[in-house]
């Protein structure tokens, strides 16, 4: 760790992380912008960067850009990130009642108590999870990838066959191209294009960027009214943290603990967090009018989500939030492969995120008490003014992967595809998962079919692997009952009902 931290205080290491925080707290302040399209448009920008230098960047960005989503939550009560969506409903009330210093203030702090608590976890727990991953086989792995796919679909926002269904788009946008697996060309319908499939970053500018594009353009033009901000700045005292110790530190544990379970996301963590403080806090019909324990403990768990998705990222390859697989892509374009064995194969660099994931967090925490005044002017900028300068990027991104134009209408494509699953309503978290989740869990379980013949009763010599399959079939299964029941209520009573 002391390496790690060594590393990370690098001159130009720091230079890395001060830009990423600092960009990701500028773009996630900004309504309908988020980390997830920053950090893909930075992505082809790191293709020439050290390795390091590159992750600590991402890393930045997406630290500071759920911090950032803070601003607009408490100043315009619209929430700059998915994640901050909680935050509105006590942040703005506070900033309303005269005190919007206070209420950001209370956002910050909680923000840096939940990103340091979940980072202590990341630094004690990815370690002996590493190494016990190590002595999982292709039938553990390939079985553990089927369930987070399972997890990732059933929890996302929306119907759970959404979410099965957007998972399922997502794999099999994968396919085409060169299998990894046996070296054979599948799905390309004659194009030499295709033979290489579809790259991962003109998917993530699509699905992330471009869609997100198209939504904003379908907005008015129109200027928000920001809150205005008194000349003196109230950060709260000792005894306004001392008070809500109980309530911090159980949403950070949420934060991290919800993190962990593969595609979930910060917005769920803060979800659960604000949902477990009304119901242990003394006084609950004050949530929603501007109530300091609201704002804590969301903030604190959205956070703490980002070091809590970071782990089963490091140790087992699988990311735990829709934009961590930004964070993969990166490591594997850098020649990085996540997974058990990174401990051992690149143990300097793991280290040095972890350190940087800790200095990330207490750099975003100086930024924002410095310019919050400059950030809630900025954020009063519509956001689709910025739509054009934003298609120039992603223009200029996919197009320099490969110096090909084909990359180009393939951002566009999954562009469109994106938005017409947003309107519909269809959840993008799960698509982007599935992509990227698709070639090793192809890949793990060829590997476990041809050591057991072609047979898929072999699971049943390996427990563990038979564990997450009847997990991942239960998780399916169970709100299917349930939505089966439910539904059915109505009509055994409308059957039984006298005349």
């Amino acid at each position: 760790m002391i390496e790690g931290l060594l590393t990370a205080l690098g001159p130009m290491h720091l230079l890395w992380l001060f830009l990423g925080v600092s960009s990701g707290i500028l773009v996630g302040a900004i309504p309908g912008l988020g980390g997830g399209m920053l950090m893909a448009l930075a992505l082809p920008l790191t293709f020439s960067m050290a390795p390091v230098d590159a992750i600590l960047l991402l890393i930045g960005m997406h630290v500071g850009s759920v911090s950032g989503g803070l601003i607009s939550a408490t100043l315009l009560q619209m929430p700059g990130t998915p994640s901050s969506v909680m935050t509105t409903f006590d942040g703005y009330p506070v900033a309303r009642n005269g005190h919007p210093e206070r209420a950001l203030g209370l956002g910050i702090g909680s923000s840096l108590i939940g990103g340091l608590l979940a980072g202590v976890a990341l630094a004690a727990l990815a370690p002996p999870l590493s190494y016990w991953a190590l002595k999982i086989g292709p039938w553990e792995l390939s079985a553990l990838i089927l369930c987070a796919l399972v997890l990732v679909a059933i929890i996302a926002q929306g119907s759970m066959l959404k979410g099965l269904f957007s998972a399922t788009l997502g794999i099999i946008a994968a396919l085409p191209g060169l299998a990894e697996s046996d070296g054979q060309l599948r799905y390309t319908f004659g194009s030499d294009d295709m033979t290489a499939g579809f790259r991962l970053l003109p998917v993530l500018l699509g699905v992330f960027v471009i869609s997100q594009l198209l939504k904003e353009s379908d907005k008015a033009l129109g200027s928000a009214s920001v809150i205005r901000l008194g000349r003196r700045f109230s950060f709260p005292g000792l005894q306004d943290w001392g008070s809500h110790w109980v309530n911090l530190l159980r949403s950070s544990i949420i934060g991290t603990f919800v993190g962990i379970l593969p595609g979930v996301g910060a917005s769920i963590s803060s979800m659960v967090a604000y949902g477990m403080a009304r119901t242990f806090s003394k006084t609950p019909e004050r949530f929603g009018t501007g109530h300091d324990e609201g704002v804590m403990a969301s903030e604190a768990a959205n956070n703490a989500n980002v070091g809590g998705a970071m782990i089963p990222l490091i140790t087992l390859g699988i990311p735990g939030a829709p934009v961590d697989a930004i964070l993969l892509g990166a490591m594997v374009m850098h020649q990085i492969q996540p997974g058990p064995l990174l401990f051992t194969a690149n143990a300097g660099l793991v280290w040095a995120m972890i350190a940087g994931y800790f200095i990330a967090n207490l750099l975003m925490f100086g930024l924002m008490l410095a310019g919050y005044r400059s950030l809630a002017r900025i954020i009063t900028i519509p956001a689709h003014y910025l739509v054009p300068v934003v298609f120039v990027f992603c223009l200029i991104g996919a197009y320099s992967i490969g110096n090909r134009l084909f990359d180009v209408w393939v951002m566009i494509g999954f562009g469109v595809l994106g938005y017409a699953l947003d309107k519909a309503r269809v959840p993008l978290g799960p698509f982007i998962i599935g992509f990227v989740l698709a070639t090793p869990f192809e890949s793990e379980l060829r590997t476990a079919l041809q050591l057991s013949d072609g047979s898929l009763l072999a699971i049943v010599d390996h427990p563990l692997a038979l564990a997450f399959v009847v997990l991942a079939a239960v998780m399916l299964i169970l709100p299917l009952l349930r939505s089966g029941k439910g539904a059915a209520a109505p009509a055994i009573a409308a059957i039984e009902k006298p005349e």
